[in-house]
């Protein structure tokens, strides 16, 4: 296995925009900053990346792929019931990570307020994937509106993942699980 040091320079590249974005926040990591931490020139950023922007896209584009693979292994053969569960309990489950610190769209999203930027386009889509997960699995599970009850778990889903970092993690990954029970009754 490669290196840190090894590894292609456009990984790097991700992998310490995702770690610093993350922990500090975008627009508080510059690309000077990102290019040391990372080991590879300007010119090389730019080859990778034609802006900053780019890169943020790319680390969000990122961070939904891993959530997406989370999820389609939380649903692997169960009944929608169970399927449901465990994807709200993959959203408690963030929430007790040490290096916790909220959602990474909600956060750009407050970075990046002009809903017409590229970086927007990123979380939109992310978010209209999750809320059509959760529409499907409240479909399956005959409520009587789906879409009704996707958009409650997706705002469920919001304030655990801004909560998670104020509150009790523990709490807030139980109230997920009780607030799908109340929702959908057995």
């Amino acid at each position: 296995m490669r290196s840190a040091r090894e590894a292609h320079p456009k990984d790097r590249l991700l992998r310490t925009a995702s770690r610093l974005f993350y922990a500090e926040g975008i627009h508080a990591v510059g690309v000077d900053r990102l290019v040391s931490e990372a080991a590879v020139t300007r010119a090389t950023f730019y080859r990778h990346f034609p802006g900053k922007d780019d890169l943020v896209a790319a680390y969000l584009k990122t961070a939904s792929e891993a959530i997406r693979e989370a999820i389609g292994r939380a649903r692997e053969d169960k009944t929608p019931r169970e399927a449901l569960i465990a994807v709200m309990s993959v959203i408690g489950d963030a929430t007790c990570a040490d290096d916790f610190r909220g959602c990474q769209f909600i956060n750009a999203a407050a970075e990046y307020p002009d809903s017409d930027h590229p970086v927007r386009a990123v979380i939109d889509d992310h978010r209209t994937w999750f809320l059509g997960v959760l529409r499907d699995l409240a479909a399956e599970l005959g409520h009587p509106d789906p879409d009704h009850a996707a958009r409650v778990l997706v705002l469920l889903r919001d304030g655990a993942l801004q909560g998670g970092e104020l509150d009790d993690p523990a709490v807030v990954r139980e109230t997920l699980h009780r607030a799908v029970e109340d929702l959908i009754p057995h």
